[in-house]
């Protein structure tokens, strides 16, 4: 079951115990930040919340992101991660790196961290010195990074990239696991990308999934 919790004024969080989003209030508008999976019903609770238009954004592709995607109509995704999305009854607006989306006391930049996915972005919101990263920043995991949608030196990149500004933010609010969480995780979940990479991480054949679990000293992957 979907939860909400209003994180400060003008910003609910909707959650259930699998995937987060993003709930902007204005005066007159509302921005969201991901769908999450069909079945969360995430429209129903944006409509008890406010009935006023709402902006749909999205940090990146996947699956339990983009779900409810059809109780909307349409969404701003970057277009490498178009091919992603069943898009039946839904316009996907293009999203580019600087693009700005303002709402009540918000103002988020859009960041290109391709790696998760190709298409992931994050929002930073400079004044607010808050960060939403998607997929791409979590505390524990495990970060998805099997699949051929995927690309972890692109990934690592995009930390490298995120780290330059860790005396910007204040606050990260990751779509998965603990929330929020501090931003020096920026640069621990790089330690253990780099770990991965250099294959330097203990590997468990995952029993289900075609990957295994990397154990990191701070976040794992299955890759």
């Amino acid at each position: 079951m979907l939860r909400k919790r209003l994180f400060r004024d003008g910003l609910y969080i909707l959650e259930d115990d699998r995937v987060r989003q993003f709930l902007m209030l204005g005066s007159d508008s509302a921005l969201l930040i991901d769908t999450g999976f069909a079945d969360s019903h995430v429209a129903d609770v944006v409509r008890e919340i406010t009935d006023v238009p709402v902006t749909v954004i999205m940090t990146h592709g996947d699956r339990d992101h983009t779900g409810g995607l059809h109780d909307f109509g349409s969404c701003y995704l970057h277009q490498n991660d178009w091919h992603l999305v069943q898009q039946d009854g839904v316009r996907l607006l293009p999203l580019r790196e600087g693009d700005v989306f303002c709402c009540g006391a918000y103002r988020l930049e859009t960041v290109e961290i391709p790696g998760h996915t190709y298409g992931s972005v994050a929002f930073f919101d400079r004044e607010q010195r808050l960060l939403f990263p998607g997929d791409s920043v979590q505390k524990g995991g495990p970060i998805y990074m099997f699949g051929s949608h995927r690309n972890l030196p692109r990934y690592i990149e995009s930390l490298r990239k995120l780290s330059g500004w860790a005396d910007k933010v204040d606050t990260l609010l990751p779509c998965h696991h603990a929330c929020p969480i501090d931003p020096s995780y920026m640069e621990k979940d790089l330690e253990d990308a780099l770990a991965l990479q250099a294959g330097r991480l203990p590997g468990e054949k995952h029993p289900v999934m075609p990957c295994s679990t990397y154990q990191g000293r701070w976040t794992s992957f299955y890759a």
